[in-house]
């Protein structure tokens, strides 16, 4: 399948970042029914901007289905600091999955599984027959960078990207995908709730990493460490363990999906039937500039 690549989204990422890009000033797109529309409005712009700038042949939409999933069994606190969605928000959470459907684009999630895990499961199965692209704002993500899969960072402004392959991965950040994992594990993730080692940073944790290649690796050579950074470390040995299986993305999660099950045929006349009830007007003209050109 030579060219052909699929777009693995994080929908969730799209969702949020959709919601506060289009809820300035505290106004929230509705439809004349009254249904709040703004976070869907924004998904749907953030998805063709990134049609039309990849151009995929096949895409899937992975979605959280729930606060309450493994991670959270391994340590209560997992995602605790996050405050509860924006009550116009929450109607959208079914929406946009009905949008996604109508688009012709798979929805996946499955439950005691972060969207996380689906792409990082999916990117390896589909790895197998194409080129992946994983699209999200998340740099945990970054540790599903392959042979075949980058990973497409959205940053801020339109049409902003930044593209981790291993070459951009190791000359940016200086570590490998393998090694995000255990930088997690050092640092923690506030956005996530998990403390990592307690006094361990990014550039502390970066220069180990560098020198000794993994947490086992810096385990091994406890010894030869400034003591500082010793008693850190062996002061919060079991929650850097803990961190690290935190951190790490599952790439076995019960889900699947055949190369043929995600190919993107867009329903021109579907599409704008949907958007006009959802009073996207100015997006119809998008899908077909994007449709024709494709």
């Amino acid at each position: 399948m030579a060219d052909e690549k699929v777009l693995l989204v994080d929908g969730m990422a799209l969702l949020f970042r959709g919601y506060y890009a289009n809820s300035y000033g505290g106004y929230i797109r509705k439809t004349k029914a009254g249904l709040p529309t703004n976070a869907v409005y924004g998904f749907v712009k953030y998805l063709l901007d990134a049609c039309k700038t990849f151009n995929p042949t096949h895409i899937v939409c992975c979605w959280d289905m729930g606060s309450k999933t493994f991670r959270t069994e391994k340590f209560a606190d997992y995602k605790g600091n996050r405050p509860e969605a924006p009550a116009d928000l929450i109607p959208q959470f079914d929406l946009v999955k009905e949008v996604v459907s109508g688009l012709n684009i798979p929805n996946i999630g499955i439950v005691g599984y972060e969207a996380d895990d689906c792409i990082g499961t999916l990117s390896k199965q589909l790895s197998t027959h194409l080129d992946v692209l994983v699209l999200t704002g998340d740099h945990d993500m970054l540790q599903l960078v392959d042979e075949r899969v980058q990973v497409v960072i959205m940053k801020k402004g339109p049409s902003n990207y930044a593209v981790y392959d291993s070459v951009k991965l190791l000359e940016e950040k200086r570590l490998t995908a393998k090694q995000f994992i255990d930088l997690k594990g050092l640092i923690g993730d506030t956005s996530d709730n998990y403390p990592g080692v307690k006094g361990i940073g990014e550039k502390t944790a970066t220069k180990l990493l560098v020198e000794y290649l993994s947490i086992d690796g810096i385990l091994d050579n406890l010894h030869q460490l400034p003591k500082g950074i010793k008693a850190k470390i062996e002061a919060d040995l079991d929650m850097l363990h803990l961190c690290r299986e935190l951190a790490t993305i599952t790439c076995d999660a019960p889900v699947a999906c055949l190369p043929d099950e995600c190919l993107w045929r867009p329903d021109q006349a579907q599409i704008a039937s949907l958007f006009e009830q959802l009073e996207f007007s100015s997006l119809v003209k998008e899908v077909n500039r994007l449709i024709a050109v494709s």
